[in-house]
């Protein structure tokens, strides 16, 4: 069966909600097995859950599309559209990790989709949409292509490149296995609707191929992790290699899942993915005894504030099925929005010095001022910085230090956590008072609720306008550019603060 042979009908109701239920089962299944080793690298050897639960472990990769699912059930006239999904997000969700918080820090400064995943975002190819993709296979069962439209429209909310590609060929896999089953015909359909040179499509094509050649799932997970693999453990192109991975080399539900989790890095997520996927293709194929554990109760994180959900997994199933009846079968109309990078530049001033001529008393063995000194004088000249993501080339740098200086602004909030990710060692001031100062980080991670050891500060920011000042030292010549993320974010929830280091906006 190829993509254009597909049935059109899709799967008949009674066949459509046991698919649905597997879905959604197996995707708590996944999710709750693999949150116990998120992040870790593999290859890993569990066999079962750790700790075995008494109920499902929330997981935002359900969490969120039990919002999305609710907020258009709840329209007179269902349509799955990116300004819906993203007033769902300022409504309903207060998870401030990677993507999702940068994304909802851009739609609280007026950016709106797919302006929010594209700007300013260090995290554009994080699992945070491949693993909300099954919503769109359950509300478009057999249906690849709008599947894939309907995984965009939620995906460039905080993705971009292959954020949103993983979640497309994700949403078109999971479609087409309502209505075909062998693993090869589906993954050739899955791919036919996304770029051959996106890189989801190359580590799919390449784990392919070593799992032909192999006979050992973790020969196969070092490859994938040697090309594929980054700091940053939520990359969709390794996780998704996983998914495939178990797949193709797992014998039954339990191998394949255990195969995908024991791959490592994000597995919470690509474990849910695969464990989805086999319950769409076989719902029974999920044994008792994972099952058993999690029960039927739908639970949710705390972040998800302000919405009223099923209780059950399989009260869930139903109102998708019948939010599915109910949306046409058409794709999302698409309108373009203009969007000026340059209008959301961060003024800065820019300096430049050096502490050559001093002693131990100015300088430490990073040539920056000690930690606890004073605030250098360096004179600075007005300048802009694309966002709080930057690359700054080392002949950017006209002396052996660059000294920074924001205006900041808590908005409002008095604890806050200001977030300091660099490749290089620096120090920082507040109105001229030493605040902080840290060695080069060679782990680059720029979330502000798990920034790398001594990236951070905690502090209380008193109201108003303040001057920030951060010296920064020159990059070694082995490395081209020295790259920061600065983030400022309340406490305790660590969300990012809108308008942290832009003037006032203005108030209409």
């Amino acid at each position: 069966m190829t993509l254009s042979t597909l049935p059109s009908a899709g799967p008949d109701t009674e066949t459509l909600r046991r698919k649905i239920l597997g879905c959604w089962r197996g995707k708590a299944v996944g999710g709750t097995l693999g949150q116990t080793f998120e992040g870790l690298s593999g290859p890993l050897d569990a066999e079962f859950y750790v700790p075995v639960p008494t109920e499902m472990v929330p997981n935002d990769d359900l969490d969120l599309q039990v919002v999305y699912a609710c907020v258009l059930a709840s329209t007179e006239v269902p349509a799955v559209d990116r300004h819906v999904l993203a007033d769902a997000w300022r409504r309903h969700v207060g998870f401030p990790w990677n993507e999702y918080g940068v994304a909802m820090r851009n739609q609280a400064e007026g950016i709106v989709p797919p302006h929010t995943g594209s700007f300013d975002n260090w995290f554009t190819c994080g699992e945070g949409a491949a693993i909300r993709s099954e919503l769109w296979a359950c509300l478009a069962p057999g249906n690849p292509d709008l599947a894939a439209a309907y995984a965009y429209e939620d995906a460039c909310f905080d993705h971009a490149g292959d954020g949103i590609v993983a979640a497309q060929f994700l949403a078109r896999l999971q479609s087409a296995a309502f209505v075909e089953s062998d693993p090869d015909t589906l993954i050739d359909i899955a791919l036919a609707g996304i770029p051959a040179d996106s890189g989801i499509a190359s580590v799919v094509g390449d784990t392919r191929r070593w799992v032909s050649a192999s006979d050992d799932w973790r020969e196969v997970q070092v490859l994938i992790m040697e090309k594929y693999g980054r700091q940053d453990f939520t990359d969709v192109r390794p996780n998704t290699g996983f998914v495939i991975l178990g797949w193709l080399m797992g014998a039954d539900f339990s191998e394949r899942i255990r195969i995908t989790n024991n791959s490592g890095q994000d597995c919470d997520s690509s474990t849910a993915s695969i464990g989805a996927l086999l319950g769409i293709l076989d719902p029974d194929s999920i044994g008792a005894e994972w099952l058993a554990p999690i029960g039927d109760e739908l639970v949710l994180n705390e972040e998800i504030r302000d919405l009223d959900f099923p209780p059950t997994i399989a009260e869930f199933t139903d109102l998708v099925v019948d939010l599915g009846a109910r949306l046409p079968r058409t794709a999302p109309v698409v309108e373009s929005t203009s969007f000026d990078p340059d209008a959301h530049r961060i003024p800065v001033g820019i300096g430049h010095f050096n502490t050559t001529t001093g002693r131990w008393d100015i300088r430490d063995q990073s040539e920056l001022p000690p930690i606890g000194s004073a605030l250098p004088e360096v004179e600075t000249e007005p300048s802009t910085l694309p966002g709080t993501v930057v690359s700054m080339a080392r002949e950017d740098f006209h002396d052996r230090l660059m000294m920074l200086t924001f205006q900041a602004n808590g908005r409002g909030r008095s604890a806050v956590r200001l977030m300091f990710n660099c490749t290089e060692d620096y120090r920082i001031w507040l109105d001229g008072a030493f605040l902080h100062g840290a060695q080069g980080s060679s782990l680059f991670f720029p979330a502000p609720h798990m920034a790398p050891v001594g990236q951070f500060i905690d502090f209380e920011m008193p109201e108003g306008e303040h001057t920030l000042s951060i010296a920064v030292k020159r990059p070694p010549a082995h490395r081209a550019h020295a790259d920061w993320v600065i983030g400022l974010v309340e406490l305790p929830s660590a969300l990012w603060i809108e308008h942290a280091f832009h003037p006032a906006p203005a108030v209409h």
